[in-house]
C-alpha cells in the first residue's frame, strides 16, 4: 500500500486538526542510525528525530536488547500499585542528575501529562490557581497545558482551570526589548515580571512555568541568566519555579545536561519526556520532596512508569551518559549553527539563526523582515525532496527546526548543511 492510499484512509478516520507534514505525507517503515526509510523505499537523513524524541537514533542495540529482555519476562505491565525495579532505578538516577535537593520522581506517559502533574502539585502546594507563563510558550495539548500555552496556533480552547498571566522573555527576535543588550534585556523582562505580578495577580501565585528554550515556539531563548533573575523575584513572593525540560533535557543543549542549568538556578520542579524514552512513551516530574508529597488524595498512573518504558528509558539514559552525547551535541551543534550562519550571511530570507547544541532554529522572513511561513513550507518540502527531514514551528510558522539524534556524525551534519544551503 502506497502513501496516497494510506493518506485517504487516514483522513477518513483521523481528526481534521491532526497535522501532517508535506503535500504528500509519508509513512516511515524502517530506520537505522540517523536515517529513516519510507514505505515507498526512499531513505532520508532525519534531522527532527520524531520531534526530538529519538534522542540517540534508531535501532540502538543496547536499548533494543534491554527492551527485549523485559519482553521476555512476560511482564509488559503491572501498574504503579506494584513495585517496579526499573522504575525505582530510573527515578534514583534522575533524582541524582536533577540537582534538586531531596528530589522525588513521578512518571507519566508524555510531556503534556508531566506538565499537568506539575501544575497540580504547584497549585495544591500553594493553594492558588494562578500561574505565570511565557509568551510564545508551548506546554502540551491537555486542558491546563493548553491554558498555559502562549501561542494561539496551539491554543485549542480559551477555557482554563488556572488563571494565567503572561510574561515577556522567551522570544527575543521579535520582542519589544530585542535591541537591548543582554543585561538590559534581562532587566526589562524582570521589570515586566514584577509589574505582571503586581497588576494582574493577587500576589499568591502558584508557580511560573517556562521552557529554557521554547520548542514549538521556534527554538527561541533569552540570554543566559534571565531565569535566575526571575527566580529572585519569584522567591520574594514564595512563587514556585517549574522548568519544562521536555525538549531541552538530557544534554541536548550541549553546554548543560538540563536547559535551565545555563541560567545558574535550581528550579523547584522539572518536567521531562521525549528523548528519555528514545521513542517509548514516557514523561515525568522531578521535584523537591515536600512539593511532590503535598497531595493528600490517592493517586497513581496506570501506565506511567511501566516496566517496558522504564527499562527502555534506563537503557537510553545510560547510553547517553556512557557515550557522552552531551559533548557530541555541543561540538556538532556549534558546527551546525556556525554553518547555517555562514549560509545565512548572503541570504536575506534568513532573519535569524539561533539555538544551543542540537536545538537549532532558522527563522525565515520576507523582504520587509516580516514572518514568511510560505518560505518555511518551501524549505520543509525542498529538504524532503533532497533527502533531509526537518521540522517547522514558531509563533508564525516561519521557523525551520533542526534537532537530529544526539549521535549524529560530522559527515551527517555536513550533508545536512549542503542540502540546506541548496534549498535556501
Amino acid at each position: 500500500m502506497g502513501h496516497e492510499e494510506l493518506l485517504a484512509r487516514h483522513r477518513a478516520v483521523m481528526p481534521d486538526w491532526m497535522a501532517l507534514y508535506y503535500d504528500r505525507p509519508i509513512e516511515l517503515a524502517s530506520a537505522s542510525g540517523r536515517r529513516v526509510t519510507d514505505r515507498e523505499g526512499r531513505t532520508y537523513l532525519d534531522f527532527f528525530a520524531g520531534i526530538l524524541t529519538n534522542a540517540v537514533g534508531y535501532d540502538v542495540a543496547e536499548i533494543s536488547d534491554a527492551i527485549r529482555s523485559q519482553l521476555d519476562t512476560g511482564v509488559l505491565h503491572s501498574s504503579t500499585l506494584y513495585l517496579i525495579r526499573s522504575q525505582v532505578e530510573l527515578a534514583e538516577k534522575i533524582a541524582e542528575l536533577s540537582g534538586i535537593p531531596d528530589a522525588k520522581v513521578f512518571f507519566t506517559n508524555s510531556g503534556t501529562e508531566a506538565n499537568e502533574t506539575a501544575l497540580m502539585l504547584a497549585t495544591q502546594f500553594r493553594r492558588s490557581d494562578q500561574v505565570l507563563a511565557l509568551r510564545n510558550s508551548y506546554h502540551g495539548r491537555a486542558f491546563a497545558t493548553v491554558a498555559i500555552t502562549g501561542n494561539r496556533g496551539w491554543s485549542a480552547s480559551s477555557l482554563s482551570p488556572v488563571k494565567v498571566s503572561w510574561v515577556h522573555g522567551g522570544y527575543r527576535f521579535r520582542s519589544p526589548f530585542k535591541d537591548l543588550s543582554d543585561a538590559d534585556y534581562v532587566k526589562a523582562c524582570v521589570a515586566d515580571l514584577r509589574e505582571v505580578i503586581e497588576t494582574t495577580t493577587a500576589g499568591d501565585v502558584a508557580c511560573m512555568i517556562a521552557e529554557p528554550i521554547q520548542g514549538v515556539g521556534g527554538f527561541s531563548s533569552p540570554p543566559d541568566g534571565l531565569f535566575a533573575a526571575f527566580k529572585e523575584v519569584l522567591d520574594e513572593y514564595g512563587i514556585l519555579f517549574v522548568s519544562d525540560e521536555v525538549q531541552t533535557g538530557w544534554g541536548r543543549t550541549g553546554e548543560h545536561f538540563w536547559g535551565i542549568d545555563a541560567h545558574g538556578v535550581t528550579p523547584d520542579a522539572m518536567t521531562f519526556a521525549k528523548g528519555l524514552g528514545n521513542g517509548l512513551a514516557i514523561g515525568g516530574v522531578v521535584a523537591r520532596g515536600d512539593l511532590m508529597d503535598c497531595l493528600t488524595a490517592h493517586s497513581l498512573s496506570t501506565f506511567g512508569g511501566n516496566p517496558i518504558s522504564t527499562t527502555g528509558a534506563l537503557a537510553t539514559l545510560n547510553y547517553l551518559l556512557d557515550h557522552d552525547l552531551q559533548a557530541n551535541a555541543a561540538k556538532l551543534g556549534d558546527r551546525l549553527i556556525g554553518g547555517l550562519r555562514s549560509i545565512a550571511a548572503d541570504r536575506p530570507v534568513v532573519g535569524d539563526v539561533r539555538g544551543k547544541g542540537l536545538m537549532v532554529g532558522v527563522e525565515l522572513v520576507g523582504a520587509d523582515g516580516a514572518p514568511d511561513p510560505a518560505k518555511a513550507v518551501a524549505v520543509l518540502e525542498g529538504a524532503r525532496e533532497r533527502g533531509l527531514l526537518v521540522g517547522k514551528g514558531g509563533l508564525y510558522g516561519n521557523v525551520i527546526r533542526l534537532a537530529p539524534p544526539m549521535t549524529v556524525t560530522e559527515d551527517e551534519v555536513e550533508e545536512a548543511l549542503g542540502i540546506l544551503e541548496d534549498v535556501l
